[in-house]
């Protein structure tokens, strides 16, 4: 007899299985079994507490059987996996990958024995599973219709959330129990403008929870690779929340060919909010770097022409709409508004900028042809990313930077129309190589070209994995907005230092912005799988210095905006604002200045979503820390132990603080700058000022 069929016999030909596994430090437990219709289910229990109530599996097929019930256990396997691993860059240089696995191979006997492999990894602080097609005679294309994954919560956790959308993720986050989430307010924002609203009880996931009994639980995804993103269905009445797939143009969601995966659905879970900011199941659960040389691969701190065009005192367009003939190709003869910010004179100006200050690149938007007619419409063709405007020499500007150390950051805004990007990515990204461009922006604005498609539906997702791997063939960096979110993929393509994907910094200068709570809770979720470009360090916090008719604010302090520089980690830090404006505080820009954006370890010192934030992050190969604290609305203060310095040493703390009277609307501007001696055994004890934030230098 076969051991596959051995196994059946053995195992499988029962009412019931059930096997329980327990994470490394024996305080997680995971149970897996199938009841009387053959049905998979999973429990996660932590202690004595149920996280996760007894909840289904399944893979819905379009045109097939479903992989949902019917299964017999075939074999059972159990391992034990503990290494250490160090990233390219990252918040730490040294990451503990340690966890249970539990491999069950189930069979369909009544649908020609197919087979279906649930493999689950329990770390101690949190559960990752997927789905797995082996290669099979009776398997090989397929069509998934639906994911049938629940998480069975065990009440009506408060959330912190934002609407389920097929094509953004730029919304502000709301807190509200579970049963009252109405995520149709998504249909109202509209300064989004490609928005799909799913539905009133749709959410995002990266979905952050907390209980009434004060356990925290994050729920998301690892390694998202060609598959589509997962949204979650509220059942609000019984807390269960069921994954939902991004869909195609005609409604099918992913197309699978045997052997394949699932990404992982991931919980993570403690008592602690602190410790799922520091938690590494996202990236332990990506694969590590297919890239075997990444000497090239370097973090780097930015300016760049892109604030002025958010405030309205430059245009990314060079003409303006009524000057251009839609069919005109010598762009030379087009009438110029006199408002374009991606001119030859300008650049020069960001590129002195830079190099007196010791930033490494300078990041340019609107310097080639297409601008003027394409917002708003679903054009095919728009840019070629090669042909700049008249008035931006990119051969004198990039030979200006190389003599001033200062390297270009090129910008590719695709306009969605995505079959043209692929179509002029290798002619792209040969421009960039043969004028020194180390880094493209990518972006993804407006409705998706193929029409029909989504940002975050498979062909998108695919489209995204397929830029950074021609990137890096080519030794070049990725920094993408408008994309599907993160999910740890930057350990797989360290190459993909960064993202937006998530309501930034620009929403300030011409929304309704961003309440003072969203960099409190963007930590806890956006930021979950990897880093996001927020672009920080906005000095000018009132719109109407620029226009006297204009409303809008940043909603921080100014001290909050260089604590930023901490709490939102990313490898690629932009100093967002004007260099006119940082000239009128050089004192406070100096934290910039100094600011690391490569960390040897991060601690996380306090923190609850929706409130506060304390971080203290050491720079790389460097003996100095930096700590940043923001807090929401409300004023608080920061306690701040020491104790990660190094014992019996004295060190030098610059601490950048808001004033006495500083308020993130009131009087946002104020701040105070103090030096004081510090060693391990001090506790720093520092205001917050409403919507406000601290930032600390030890040296």
């Amino acid at each position: 007899m076969s051991r596959f069929l051995f196994l059946l016999t053995v195992i499988s030909f029962t009412t019931f299985y059930s096997q329980t596994i327990t994470s490394p430090d024996k305080n997680l437990s995971l149970t897996f079994s199938t009841d009387k219709e053959g049905i998979p289910t999973y429990q996660l229990i932590r202690g004595n507490k149920t996280i996760i109530r007894q909840s289904k599996l399944g893979i819905e097929l379009k045109d097939s059987p479903s992989f949902d019930k019917g299964f017999v256990v075939a074999s059972v396997d159990t391992s034990t996996f503990d290494e250490t691993w160090n990233p390219v860059w990252g918040e730490v240089n040294v990451i503990r990958n340690n966890y249970k696995e539990l491999q069950i191979t189930l069979v369909q006997p009544f649908v020609n024995n197919r087979e279906l492999i649930l493999r689950f990894r329990l770390y101690n602080d949190g559960l990752g599973f997927r789905y797995e097609f082996p290669m099979q005679d009776n398997l090989n294309y397929f069509i998934v219709s639906n994911e049938l994954t629940q998480f069975c919560l065990t009440g009506d956790h408060t959330a912190f959330w934002i609407p389920g959308d097929y094509d953004t993720n730029e919304y502000y986050y709301t807190k509200t129990p579970l049963s009252k989430v109405d995520a149709l307010f998504g249909k109202t924002v509209n300064e989004i403008f490609a928005k799909t609203v799913i539905g009133k009880n749709f959410v995002q996931s990266p979905l952050m929870l907390k209980t009434n009994d004060s356990l925290y639980i994050n729920i998301f995804e690892a390694a998202l690779v060609d598959y589509p993103a997962m949204h979650l269905e509220i059942d609000q009445t019984n807390f269960i929340l069921t994954s939902h797939l991004v869909p195609d143009a005609v409604g099918n969601k992913a197309y699978m060919q045997t052997p394949c995966e699932s990404p992982w659905r991931t919980i993570i879970v403690s008592n602690k909010a602190t410790e799922i900011l520091s938690s590494k199941i996202i990236l332990n659960l990506n694969e590590s770097s297919k890239i075997d040389d990444t000497s090239w691969i370097r973090p780097m701190k930015y300016i760049g022409i892109w604030w002025e065009m958010h405030i309205g005192k430059s245009s990314w367009n060079y003409a303006d709409l009524n000057n251009v003939s839609l069919t005109a190709t010598d762009w030379k003869s087009l009438t110029p508004n006199g408002k374009h910010g991606a001119t030859t004179e300008r650049t020069k100006y960001y590129i002195d900028f830079a190099a007196k200050h010791g930033f490494d690149g300078v990041l340019v938007e609107g310097w080639n042809v297409g601008w003027e007619d394409w917002f708003g419409k679903w054009k095919e063709e728009v840019f070629d990313f090669v042909t700049p405007y008249p008035d931006f020499d990119v051969e004198e500007i990039s030979k200006y930077a190389a003599s001033k150390n200062v390297k270009m950051i090129m910008h590719h805004e695709t306009s969605s129309s995505v079959t043209n990007y692929e179509r002029r990515m290798d002619e792209a990204y040969l421009f960039m190589k043969k004028y020194g461009y180390p880094a493209v922006k990518t972006g993804y604005v407006a409705r998706i070209i193929p029409r029909g498609e989504w940002h975050d539906g498979q062909w998108m997702v695919q489209h995204y994995v397929r830029v950074a791997e021609k990137l890096a063939q080519n030794k070049l960096m990725l920094n993408s907005h408008e994309s599907v979110r993160p999910t740890g993929l930057h350990r797989t393509y360290p190459n993909w230092l960064a993202c937006e994907a998530a309501r930034g910094n620009e929403f300030n200068a011409w929304s309704v912005g961003n309440p003072p709570e969203h960099e409190t809770i963007l930590p806890f979720t956006r930021l979950m799988g990897g880093p996001m470009d927020y672009t920080p360090g906005i000095f000018q916090i009132k719109m109407n210095f620029y226009d006297p008719n204009k409303t809008e604010q940043i909603h921080t302090t100014l001290a909050k905006q260089l604590a930023l520089y901490v709490t939102m980690y990313s490898p690629l830090q932009m100093a967002a604002d004007l260099p006119e404006n940082y000239e009128k505080h050089l004192d406070a820009f100096q934290f910039i200045k100094d600011v690391a954006i490569d960390w040897d370890d991060t601690k996380y010192i306090e923190a609850e979503p929706g409130d506060f934030i304390t971080v203290a992050r050491k720079a790389k190969n460097k003996k100095e820390w930096f700590v940043g604290a923001i807090t929401d609305e409300n004023e608080r203060t920061a306690t701040i132990p020491l104790s990660f310095l190094d014992e019996g040493k004295k060190y030098i703390a610059t601490i950048y603080s808001d004033a006495e009277d500083s308020h993130w609307e009131n009087n946002p501007m104020t701040y105070q700058i103090n030096t004081k001696t510090v060693s391990s055994k001090d506790i720093l004890k520092i205001k917050l000022a409403p919507g406000g934030g601290c930032a600390i230098s030890i040296k």
